[in-house]
């Protein structure tokens, strides 16, 4: 389980990337890269990190199911992962 120090601090940047996403976007139209370098640095979404939403842990995220990998495989062999079973060939 990551700590909640980094999962509030990690929602906290994505309302500052939803906050300036338009602001950003027409600054980046215009070329005024001045401007763009003044916005907030935590208001940039590659510094969004992709987390678990069970246990917010950071590595190893299946981004289509919002899962990290141990929670991914432990909810599937459970069978709460519609349409996911496990390999077999």
């Amino acid at each position: 389980m990551a700590k909640k120090s980094v999962i509030a601090r990690n929602e906290k940047r994505k309302a500052l990337v939803d906050k300036y996403a338009a602001r950003r976007e027409e600054l980046k139209k215009a070329g005024d890269y001045e401007a763009l370098g003044k916005l907030p640095r935590n208001s940039s979404p590659t510094r969004v990190r992709n987390r678990c939403v069970l246990t917010g842990r950071g590595r190893g995220v299946y981004e289509k199911f919002g899962l990290c990998r141990q929670m991914f495989r432990k909810l599937a062999l459970e069978g709460k992962l519609p349409g996911v079973r496990k390999a077999s060939w």
